[in-house]
Protein backbone atom coordinates (compact mmCIF):
# COMPACT_ATOMS: atom_id res chain seq x y z
CA UNK A 1 0.00 0.00 0.00
CA UNK A 2 1.19 3.59 -1.33
CA UNK A 3 1.02 6.74 1.54
CA UNK A 4 -1.01 9.00 -0.04
CA UNK A 5 -0.44 12.15 2.68
CA UNK A 6 -3.63 13.44 1.47
CA UNK A 7 -5.89 10.78 2.82
CA UNK A 8 -8.02 11.54 5.48
CA UNK A 9 -9.17 8.67 7.01
CA UNK A 10 -9.31 4.75 6.57
CA UNK A 11 -11.37 3.01 8.97
CA UNK A 12 -13.66 -0.16 8.50
CA UNK A 13 -17.12 1.34 8.03
CA UNK A 14 -18.02 5.01 8.68
CA UNK A 15 -21.66 4.21 9.20
CA UNK A 16 -20.33 3.41 12.77
CA UNK A 17 -19.57 7.01 13.48
CA UNK A 18 -23.50 7.77 14.94
CA UNK A 19 -23.18 5.26 17.25
CA UNK A 20 -19.16 6.31 17.89
CA UNK A 21 -20.42 9.61 18.98
CA UNK A 22 -22.69 8.34 20.61
CA UNK A 23 -20.91 6.19 22.80
CA UNK A 24 -18.32 9.37 22.97
CA UNK A 25 -20.44 11.75 24.44
CA UNK A 26 -21.54 8.91 27.47
CA UNK A 27 -17.45 8.91 27.55
CA UNK A 28 -17.70 12.49 28.54
CA UNK A 29 -18.99 12.01 32.40
CA UNK A 30 -16.69 8.94 32.49
CA UNK A 31 -13.77 11.15 31.37
CA UNK A 32 -13.87 14.23 33.85
CA UNK A 33 -10.11 15.02 33.56
CA UNK A 34 -10.45 15.42 30.32
CA UNK A 35 -13.61 17.61 30.04
CA UNK A 36 -11.46 19.77 32.56
CA UNK A 37 -8.75 20.21 30.32
CA UNK A 38 -10.57 21.44 27.52
CA UNK A 39 -13.11 23.61 29.72
CA UNK A 40 -9.44 25.27 31.49
CA UNK A 41 -7.26 25.45 28.18
CA UNK A 42 -10.01 25.08 25.33
CA UNK A 43 -9.97 29.21 24.58
CA UNK A 44 -6.31 29.41 24.95
CA UNK A 45 -5.36 26.78 21.75
CA UNK A 46 -1.92 25.84 23.91
CA UNK A 47 -0.92 23.24 21.53
CA UNK A 48 -2.06 25.47 18.07
CA UNK A 49 0.32 24.87 15.68
CA UNK A 50 2.03 21.31 17.57
CA UNK A 51 1.49 18.18 14.77
CA UNK A 52 1.07 15.56 17.49
CA UNK A 53 0.41 11.46 16.62
CA UNK A 54 -1.00 9.20 17.69
CA UNK A 55 -0.74 5.20 18.05
CA UNK A 56 -2.86 3.88 20.90
CA UNK A 57 -5.30 1.31 20.85
CA UNK A 58 -8.35 3.39 19.00
CA UNK A 59 -10.90 3.04 21.72
CA UNK A 60 -14.02 5.17 22.43
CA UNK A 61 -11.57 6.26 25.19
CA UNK A 62 -8.68 7.52 22.89
CA UNK A 63 -11.36 8.76 20.83
CA UNK A 64 -11.68 11.51 23.70
CA UNK A 65 -7.86 12.61 24.07
CA UNK A 66 -7.80 12.72 20.33
CA UNK A 67 -10.58 14.93 20.35
CA UNK A 68 -8.96 16.94 23.45
CA UNK A 69 -5.80 17.71 21.95
CA UNK A 70 -8.09 19.13 18.44
CA UNK A 71 -9.74 21.44 21.57
CA UNK A 72 -6.35 22.66 22.61
CA UNK A 73 -5.16 22.85 18.74
CA UNK A 74 -3.68 20.54 18.00
CA UNK A 75 -2.91 19.04 14.57
CA UNK A 76 -3.66 15.02 14.82
CA UNK A 77 -3.11 12.21 12.55
CA UNK A 78 -3.72 8.54 14.55
CA UNK A 79 -3.31 5.02 14.08
CA UNK A 80 -4.10 2.23 16.14
CA UNK A 81 -1.50 0.66 18.09
CA UNK A 82 -2.44 -3.13 17.73
CA UNK A 83 -4.55 -5.24 15.19
CA UNK A 84 -7.35 -6.31 17.28
CA UNK A 85 -8.18 -3.75 19.68
CA UNK A 86 -9.36 -0.73 17.29
CA UNK A 87 -13.18 -0.11 18.12
CA UNK A 88 -14.36 0.42 14.59
CA UNK A 89 -17.73 2.76 15.69
CA UNK A 90 -14.71 4.94 17.37
CA UNK A 91 -12.93 5.29 14.80
CA UNK A 92 -15.35 6.69 12.15
CA UNK A 93 -16.57 8.91 14.89
CA UNK A 94 -13.33 10.55 15.15
CA UNK A 95 -12.91 9.88 10.96
CA UNK A 96 -16.56 11.74 10.22
CA UNK A 97 -15.76 14.69 12.47
CA UNK A 98 -12.73 15.36 9.78
CA UNK A 99 -10.63 17.28 12.53
CA UNK A 100 -7.81 14.15 12.85
CA UNK A 101 -6.82 11.95 10.05
CA UNK A 102 -7.65 8.29 11.24
CA UNK A 103 -6.03 5.20 9.88
CA UNK A 104 -7.43 2.10 11.93
CA UNK A 105 -9.60 -0.73 11.92
CA UNK A 106 -10.38 -3.78 13.83
CA UNK A 107 -8.18 -7.19 12.08
CA UNK A 108 -5.68 -5.21 10.56
CA UNK A 109 -3.25 -7.42 8.36
CA UNK A 110 0.83 -6.65 9.48
CA UNK A 111 1.02 -4.91 6.38
CA UNK A 112 -1.88 -3.03 6.63
CA UNK A 113 -0.87 -1.85 10.68
CA UNK A 114 2.52 -0.55 9.52
CA UNK A 115 0.63 1.20 6.18
CA UNK A 116 -1.62 2.96 9.09
CA UNK A 117 1.50 4.13 11.55
CA UNK A 118 3.59 5.46 7.99
CA UNK A 119 0.12 7.21 6.90
CA UNK A 120 -0.47 8.57 10.63
CA UNK A 121 2.97 9.82 10.73
CA UNK A 122 3.23 11.64 7.35
CA UNK A 123 1.21 14.96 7.19
CA UNK A 124 -0.19 16.43 3.45
CA UNK A 125 2.96 18.68 3.50
CA UNK A 126 5.35 15.66 3.71
CA UNK A 127 6.66 16.48 7.11
CA UNK A 128 6.29 14.37 10.31
CA UNK A 129 4.62 15.19 13.80
CA UNK A 130 6.19 17.32 16.68
CA UNK A 131 5.36 14.68 19.23
CA UNK A 132 4.59 11.29 19.13
CA UNK A 133 1.88 9.39 21.27
CA UNK A 134 2.61 5.88 21.50
CA UNK A 135 1.59 2.58 23.38
CA UNK A 136 4.38 -0.17 22.37
CA UNK A 137 6.71 2.26 20.72
CA UNK A 138 5.84 0.54 17.09
CA UNK A 139 5.58 4.71 15.82
CA UNK A 140 9.15 5.45 17.68
CA UNK A 141 10.74 2.12 16.35
CA UNK A 142 9.17 2.92 12.97
CA UNK A 143 11.17 6.40 12.74
CA UNK A 144 13.85 5.62 14.55
CA UNK A 145 15.38 3.02 12.37
CA UNK A 146 14.14 5.06 9.65
CA UNK A 147 16.56 7.53 10.81
CA UNK A 148 19.45 5.35 11.03
CA UNK A 149 18.41 3.46 7.64
CA UNK A 150 18.72 7.48 5.84
CA UNK A 151 21.83 7.65 7.82
CA UNK A 152 23.54 3.98 7.03
CA UNK A 153 21.74 2.56 3.60
CA UNK A 154 23.50 -0.39 4.29
CA UNK A 155 20.82 -1.47 6.89
CA UNK A 156 18.55 -2.01 4.50
CA UNK A 157 20.29 -4.66 3.37
CA UNK A 158 20.34 -6.29 6.85
CA UNK A 159 18.30 -9.92 6.88
CA UNK A 160 16.16 -10.57 9.76
CA UNK A 161 13.84 -13.30 10.29
CA UNK A 162 11.40 -11.09 11.81
CA UNK A 163 8.27 -10.69 9.52
CA UNK A 164 7.34 -7.37 11.73
CA UNK A 165 10.89 -5.98 11.06
CA UNK A 166 11.16 -7.22 7.09
CA UNK A 167 7.57 -5.25 7.38
CA UNK A 168 9.09 -2.03 8.43
CA UNK A 169 12.39 -2.37 6.63
CA UNK A 170 10.46 -2.91 3.35
CA UNK A 171 8.44 0.19 3.91
CA UNK A 172 10.97 2.72 5.02
CA UNK A 173 12.99 1.28 1.67
CA UNK A 174 10.20 2.07 -0.28
CA UNK A 175 10.49 5.60 1.08
CA UNK A 176 13.82 6.13 0.90
CA UNK A 177 13.69 5.41 -2.70
CA UNK A 178 10.83 7.58 -3.21
CA UNK A 179 12.79 10.83 -1.85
Amino acid sequence: MKIDPELKCKVADISLAEWGRMEMQLAENEMPGLMAVRAKYGKEKPLRGLKIMGSLHMTIQTAMLIETLEVLGADVRWASCNIFSTQDHAAAAIAKAGRTAVFAWKGETLEEYWWCTEQALTWPDGSGPDMIVDDGGDATLMVVHGAKCEKDPSLLEKKTDNKEMQIVVSRIAAGVAAD
